[in-house]
């Protein structure tokens, strides 16, 4: 049954929690300039550009864990290629986490981020399923704060754009025994971008995956490991020659019910007003994104429910008219309009419904500083 009443989850709950403002984090990871940042053609292209993920700015932040020393070597160094030599375990066995956070640049010129207590709480979520250490998460603000920092430039003012910020951690001790690593490196690099669909607000195309999954129970599915996107990789090839966007895996023992898409979650508005999203069954992502647009329909009034979504019943619910809108999010693409699902046994159609609007701008309206952010989710960066 649907309710507006909500248990906060581990991660909910840790995101919650204050941080200390970013002058008081600021200089942890000390700044060694970039000898040969880009040129200003260069510069110039990329800003103009905004391609997701494809090119990066002057430096990145970074420290070293060893199982001796702990956490150590924090600095913010000019961006270049790493030193890795073929025995490094995470060429090997995949010992990594990553996250995903975005710095925004508001209309007065200030920088800011979203829930970076979230991201803190999960890549430690993450860095325990894979036997990485744990980050102190003023360690992991301070990152962001001193990497944005050195290079606030970089950030984007156009609508729809940021500087996406990307830290991750990796095995790095030489050594192919199967243990976990003693020497472990983290990093924060970013990429200017704009929208992560370039096609805009239209609506994407998603197929339906069957005989593939990218992780199943006592898996790595709950965390943010690199190992579940390699997974979804070839699924998305095959569906991207199909003409679809994305790939949405079902559970791995039925291939009834929803669990999510290759990098994004999956929300259901019904008919009647109420919203519907895949339980958190351990095996998909808790996403950040997923985690405040529950927030905001709940306190908004509206029936929220995370349940188990037979496939069968949400393409009868489409074809019937019993589902209005189907939309999907994450950190990335914020919130995606699914105009088409379809597999080998269906293909259905859907509009891009007013909700998946309001929850679009509702949520990037707080990100950008243009409306009130009640919940204390926006931090200030520079």
């Amino acid at each position: 049954m649907a309710s507006t009443q909500h248990t906060p989850t581990v991660l909910e709950a840790a995101a919650d929690q204050a941080l200390p403002a970013a002058d008081e984090l600021a200089g942890r990871f000390p700044l060694t300039p970039n000898p040969a940042p880009a040129p200003d053609r260069e510069y110039a292209g990329t800003m103009e550009e905004l391609s997701f993920g494809r090119k990066f700015t002057d430096h990145m932040a970074h420290m070293r864990w060893t199982r001796d020393g702990g956490w150590q070597d924090r600095g913010v160094v000019p961006y270049g290629p790493l030193a890795l030599p073929p025995g490094a375990s995470v060429l090997h066995y995949c010992q990594s986490v990553f996250e995903g956070i975005k710095a925004y640049r508001h209309a007065d010129g200030s920088v800011w981020t979203f829930r970076p207590g979230y991201n803190a709480a999960r890549i430690n979520h993450s860095a325990h399923r894979l036997a990485l250490p744990q980050i102190d998460r003023g360690d992991f603000v301070a990152s962001l704060v001193d990497y944005v920092r050195a290079d606030q430039k970089w950030v984007p003012g156009v609508d729809g754009s940021s500087l996406y910020l990307r830290p991750f951690m990796f095995a790095s001790e030489e050594f192919v025994g199967v243990h976990p690593a003693g020497v472990v490196d983290y990093y924060v690099i970013g990429s200017p971008s704009g929208p992560y669909f370039t096609g805009g607000f239209a609506g994407v195309p998603i197929w339906v995956v069957r005989g593939y999954h990218r992780a199943g129970p006592g898996g790595t599915g709950s965390a943010k490991a690199g190992g579940n996107y390699a997974a979804s990789l070839l699924p998305q090839v095959e569906a991207e020659r199909r003409g679809f966007s994305q790939v949405c895996f079902l559970d791995t023992y039925e291939e009834k019910y929803l669990e999510e898409l290759g990098g994004m979650n999956m929300f259901v508005v019904m008919a009647d007003g109420s919203v519907k999203t895949p339980e958190l069954s351990g095996v998909i992502l808790e996403g950040c994104t997923r985690s405040a647009i529950l927030r905001l329909l709940r306190d908004g009034g509206v029936g929220v429910s995370e349940e188990r979504i037979a496939l069968d019943e949400l393409v009868a619910g489409i074809r019937l008219g019993a589902v209005a809108e189907v939309f999907a999010c994450g950190t990335a693409a914020v919130v995606t309009p699914i105009s088409r699902l379809a597999s080998d046994d269906f293909d259905v159609e859907l509009p891009v419904g007013d909700v998946t609007r309001r929850i679009h701008e509702r949520l990037t309206d707080i990100q950008m500083g243009r409306a009130e952010d009640p919940y204390g989710w926006t931090y200030r960066l520079v």
